[in-house]
C-alpha cells in the first residue's frame, strides 16, 4: 500500500505519532512518504525512518494564495497514493482541497480550537471541509468526533494514540528534589507548552494560595510564548512556581511529583498524562476532550478554569499519604495503555476500509 501522510507545523505529539506509524508501516512493507514543512523533517527524520519526505509549506495560519499553491502540491504529490493521511484541521482541509478522485482520504484531529473571533470562523469552514470531504475522521476524544459528525462526516473513529515506552528514570527522587529546591515541599508537576490552551493563569492562580498546611511546589517543564508574561507574575506576586524551560527528563521529574496537573483547556490524548500513569504518578486534570477516558480513576477531575476545584484538589493530595492509592490505579491505568502495534493495525483497519462493527 502506498501512504501519503500530511502535516503542518508541530514541535509535539502530533510529529511524534507520525514518526510512529511512518515506522510501523514501514516495517510491514509499506511505501510511505511524509509531506509537510522543512522544520518537521528535521525535528522528526521521517526519512530516517523509511519514509520519502516532500517539503510543502502547511502555515499555522490562513493565507488564500499560499494555500492555494500549497493544496495544488499536495495534489501533485499523492497522485499515486492509495491513501492520503492528513495530520491537524489545516493539513486536512488542504488535502481534502487538492485530493484526487483514487486516494482514500483520512484526517486525524488532534487538537479542538480554543480561540474565537476570526480565526474561530476560518477554523470553522476547515472543519466543514474536512467533514464533507474526507472518507474517514479519527479524533482524539469524543467532543472532536460528535462536532464532525454534526457536520456530516460520513465516517467518524477513535484515534488509537498511544505514548512511547517510558525510559527509566536516571536520578532519585531526592536528587532531582534537591536539584528543585524544595525541601520538604510537595512537588507537583505540570508539562505543557505555554500556551493558551494549556490553562497555565489557572495553575498560577492555585498556586498563590492560600495553604494553611504547608506550601507546595509547582513546577512547569515546557516553553512556549506565554513565558515572559507568566514569569512577570510569577516574580511579582512571589509564588512558589518554577518554570523550568524544556526538558528531556520528564521521567525524573515524574519521578519526584506527588501528582501531575493539567489544568487546560481542552486536550485530546495527551502523552504526558500517559506518562504520568505508566511511572504510577496520578493525575489532577481538567475534565475536558479525552482526559476522563484516559485518567479513569486515576486521578481527581475538575471543571477547566475552576480554580477553587483545582485548589481543593491539590490540597486533597498533598495530604502525606493521600496520593498512594491513586498511584496504585495510575500504575493499573499504565499499563492498560494502547502500544503501538495497536496504533498501527486500527489505521490499516481504516485504510482498508474495514468496518469498526468487524473488529
Amino acid at each position: 500500500m502506498r501512504v501519503a501522510f500530511v502535516l503542518g507545523t508541530t514541535s509535539g505529539g502530533t510529529g511524534r505519532h507520525v514518526r510512529m506509524l511512518v515506522e510501523g508501516l514501514v516495517r510491514r512493507g509499506h511505501q510511505v512518504a511524509v509531506i509537510g514543512p522543512r522544520s518537521v523533517e528535521e525535528q522528526f527524520s521521517y526519512g530516517r525512518a523509511g519514509a520519502r519526505f516532500a517539503e510543502v509549506a502547511v502555515s499555522d495560519r490562513p493565507h488564500p494564495a499560499n494555500d492555494l499553491r500549497t493544496a495544488l502540491a499536495i495534489g501533485r504529490l499523492t497522485r499515486d497514493a492509495d491513501v492520503v493521511h492528513a495530520h491537524g484541521l489545516r493539513a486536512g482541509a488542504l488535502a481534502a482541497l487538492g485530493k484526487r478522485r483514487r486516494s482514500r482520504l483520512v484526517v486525524t484531529l488532534h487538537n479542538a480550537l480554543t480561540a474565537g473571533g476570526f480565526v474561530g470562523l476560518v477554523y470553522g469552514v476547515l472543519e466543514r471541509i474536512v467533514a464533507r470531504r474526507a472518507d474517514h475522521v479519527l479524533v482524539v476524544s469524543p467532543d472532536l468526533g460528535a462536532g464532525m459528525a454534526r457536520l456530516g462526516a460520513r465516517d467518524v473513529r477513535a484515534a488509537v494514540v498511544p505514548a512511547p515506552g517510558l525510559r527509566p528514570a536516571a536520578r532519585t527522587p531526592r536528587q532531582v528534589r534537591d536539584e528543585l529546591g524544595a525541601g520538604d515541599r510537595p512537588v507537583l508537576l505540570t508539562v505543557a507548552r505555554l500556551a493558551q490552551q494549556k490553562g497555565l493563569e489557572t495553575l498560577l492562580d492555585v498556586a498563590a494560595g492560600p495553604w494553611p498546611s504547608g506550601q507546595p511546589l509547582f513546577v512547569v517543564a515546557g516553553d512556549g510564548p506565554l513565558r515572559g508574561e507568566l514569569q512577570s507574575r510569577i516574580q511579582a506576586e512571589s509564588l512558589p512556581v518554577v518554570l523550568l524551560g524544556n526538558r528531556d527528563d520528564v521521567p525524573d521529574l515524574l519521578g519526584a511529583a506527588v501528582a501531575l496537573v493539567m489544568p487546560s483547556r481542552w486536550e485530546g490524548q495527551p502523552l504526558t498524562l500517559r506518562e504520568a500513569l505508566m511511572s504510577g504518578t496520578p493525575a489532577i486534570a481538567s475534565d475536558v476532550g479525552g482526559i476522563p477516558e484516559i485518567l479513569g480513576d486515576a486521578g481527581i477531575l475538575v471543571p477547566s478554569g475552576d480554580v477553587e476545584a483545582l485548589r481543593r484538589a491539590v490540597h486533597a493530595l498533598v495530604v502525606p499519604g493521600a496520593a498512594e492509592t491513586l498511584a496504585a490505579a495510575a500504575a493499573r491505568r499504565g499499563r492498560e495503555m494502547p502500544g503501538e502495534d495497536d496504533a498501527v493495525e486500527s489505521v490499516l483497519a481504516v485504510y482498508g476500509g474495514q468496518d469498526p462493527k468487524d473488529d
